[in-house]
């Protein structure tokens, strides 16, 4: 890429940009296609062949998926795509090439930082800086609330009802759920606050990759908060090439579902990841279409303003949360289980479910969690605390003592990490 890059600065011929355009994606596709997908597709393919009664014989190969892949193969075509149409300047030093790529705060698990946010930060003076420390180590001890004390906290539990779904009662599916849906946010969030605290603190800005969307009224919202870096990247390189929302109703729907199909794929090898982008490509149609007459419906009964964004804050949370079962599933029948043990109802009660104290913990890490996020919503809560010494101190101390009186100190690498 570093390569074209400098092939496509030198040639102002259309059908040479635009062949060397296509080389860089297919180098790029091709090394994430067979690192990440050749078995899968092999395997899928050999599978689909049984069920028609065809036996072909394919050999798999024992491929070592490279340290985060998907990540730096995304933000590497960003760089030759906006090269080629000319958005960003082509960049000549291979060392900051290599530094844009290989910058290890955000390497294994992002965000997807683009070329025109970082490349241009390297021309600017870079001294140590008093107010970026203190700020960056403040959403890098955040982060690691996340991570040790909730995510970690939660994962026993939530491993514990995907492991074997047959064995809970409905409650303790229910709680399952409810726990990763907050176990995948503090993991991957966490990762994030960390990697941006410490570029923070080297001297570089990297944009935010959440923004509480769990807080979200509707599905576009959510993927508006959710791994802003990766649901920007789609929205900027496939949703909207592929024509966004300007030919008509029809084209629209299929360039939505194309484009969190793809996104569920990125995430990982599985079946079960692409029938999760899916459900997210159904949810923004459905939006579409009854979103209006829904909004409607609650205006004539005169609902007031915070209680409809509490009803639709809610309805998108179950939605969400019923994704993640598939997300979070080894396979479809682990899913299944899960979804009817939690639809029978059976123990349906707190009596039912095992690990008590384990739940109390996860419900008040939770409950510690959002609370510190509506603060910060409603009243700009860290920068408040950022910005005044002593509560500084006090905050940064007692974010310490939460984390080694309540995190879980085994060995959980972050969740993104496989992806």
């Amino acid at each position: 890429d570093y390569s074209v890059g400098l092939l496509l600065d030198k040639t102002e011929d259309g059908k040479r940009r635009k062949r060397l355009l296509v080389i860089s994606l297919i180098v790029n596709l091709g090394f994430l296609a067979f690192f990440k997908y050749f078995n899968f597709f092999i395997e899928s393919f050999q599978e689909l062949a049984d069920s028609v009664g065809v036996t072909p014989s394919f050999n798999t190969l024992n491929i070592i998926l490279p340290v985060g892949i998907s990540f730096y193969t995304f933000q590497s075509m960003s760089y030759t795509v906006d090269v080629y149409y000319k958005k960003i300047a082509v960049e000549k030093d291979f060392i900051r090439f290599a530094t844009f790529i290989s910058f290890f705060p955000q390497l294994v698990a992002g965000p997807i930082v683009r070329a025109k946010d970082f490349l241009p930060q390297f021309q600017r003076t870079r001294t140590f800086d008093w107010d970026r420390f203190n700020k960056g180590t403040g959403q890098m001890l955040w982060g690691f609330f996340k991570k040790v004390a909730v995510a970690d906290s939660l994962a026993p539990f939530v491993d514990q009802c995907f492991a074997a779904p047959d064995v809970y009662s409905s409650m303790h599916l229910l709680i399952g759920v409810i726990f990763y849906s907050f176990q995948i946010y503090c993991d991957f969030s966490g990762y994030s606050d960390i990697a941006i605290g410490l570029a923070r603190i080297m001297g570089f800005d990297f944009p935010d990759n959440f923004r509480t969307p769990y807080f979200s009224k509707n599905f576009s919202e959510f993927w508006g908060r959710w791994h802003i870096s990766l649901s920007s990247w789609l929205r900027d390189y496939l949703y909207i090439p592929l024509g966004g929302n300007r030919h008509g109703v029809f084209h629209t729907y299929k360039n939505n579902m194309l484009t969190m199909l793809l996104g569920g794929l990125w995430h990982g090898a599985s079946w079960v990841f692409v029938f999760w982008g899916f459900l997210h490509g159904l949810y923004l149609i459905v939006q579409r279409v009854i979103g209006p007459y829904f909004g409607n419906v609650l205006t004539l009964i005169r609902m007031p303003q915070f209680g409809r964004n509490v009803i639709n804050i809610a309805l998108v949370y179950f939605f969400t949360c019923f994704a993640w079962i598939f997300f979070r599933s080894s396979d479809f029948p682990t899913a299944l289980s899960v979804i009817t043990g939690i639809g029978s109802l059976e123990g349906f009660n707190f009596s039912s479910v095992i690990n008590k104290f384990w739940v109390a913990k996860g419900f008040l890490l939770i409950g510690i969690l959002l609370l510190i996020e509506i603060a910060d919503i409603l009243f700009d809560f860290s920068e408040q605390i950022l910005n005044k010494p002593v509560f500084r101190v006090v905050s940064f101390a007692s974010i310490l003592w939460l984390i080694a009186f309540l995190g879980s100190f085994g060995a959980n690498s972050f969740i993104y990490f496989q992806f």
